[in-house]
């Protein structure tokens, strides 16, 4: 980009000096359509400089205000997906299933206590003696609806799965399955939009220019996305400027 700025400002000069020398050398006759022309090439080039330095401010405001829709949803989508696992063991790949579990499912409210209770094994192996073990005993105390917890009275459930902004129609992709880890099946998800749908109406170039970001500040990749299906990991892939990603 800075590159095209110097060129263009490098023309606008050249145009400028030609100006001149077409006011001082050219004959009179031919002087207000060359100066006409001239100018109007300095009108073009500086509007293409202006336009070049002006584009990327406003993709870059539209692209984090568009970004911070996308991530709402996302974090909904993970909400909803570990209360999933927390009652059912592991992760869904289907939306339907997982905004019927948000209306239907219930969070179960446990109290955990220590007790100690008679070690009858121990005891006869100590000739009657009584002895005692330590004990922790679960008390299920009731139940929260799932929806109540997460989304009080908002529906914003119902929709978490459209994208909403950007390509209209789409939905986010959403995998879910196991990893093996020390010999463990360990439950994982994924959820995730391409860029290109979020900002498919803006300056193509910004477009190809966002997908192979790698920044601290930044959302790296081709996608934003909540979760992997490739390691333990529940975190957003965006820079917390845009809000919490854990």
């Amino acid at each position: 980009m800075l590159k095209f700025i110097l060129i263009a400002v490098a023309a606008i000069l050249l145009t400028i000096g030609l100006v001149k020398l077409v006011d001082k050398y050219i004959p009179s006759k031919f002087k207000p359509v060359l100066q006409i022309a001239l100018w109007a090439l300095i009108a073009f080039l500086g509007y293409q400089t202006y336009m070049s330095i002006y584009t990327p401010i406003l993709f870059n405001q539209e692209k984090n205000r568009r970004y911070a829709k996308v991530i709402k949803n996302l974090i909904d989508i993970r909400d909803s997906q570990l209360a999933y696992k927390q009652v059912n063991g592991k992760f869904t790949d289907n939306f339907d299933e997982l905004v019927k579990f948000v209306e239907t499912g219930k969070y179960t409210i446990i109290q955990r206590r220590d007790a100690q209770v008679l070690d009858v094994e121990a005891t006869r192996r100590f000739g009657g003696v009584e002895t005692y073990k330590d004990i922790v005993i679960v008390d299920t105390l009731g139940y929260v609806p799932v929806k109540d917890s997460l989304f009080k009275n908002s529906t914003r459930y119902k929709t978490m799965m459209n994208v909403p902004v950007g390509k209209e129609g789409e939905k986010f992709q959403l995998q879910a399955g196991f990893i093996k880890q020390n010999d463990l099946n360990i439950p994982v998800f994924e959820a995730s939009v391409k860029k290109e749908v979020i900002l498919f109406d803006q300056d193509r170039d910004m477009i190809i220019q966002e997908n192979q970001v790698v920044s601290v500040d930044g959302v790296n990749g081709d996608a934003l996305k909540v979760g992997s299906m490739t390691e333990v990991n529940t975190n957003g892939n965006w820079p917390k400027t845009y809000g919490s990603n854990e």
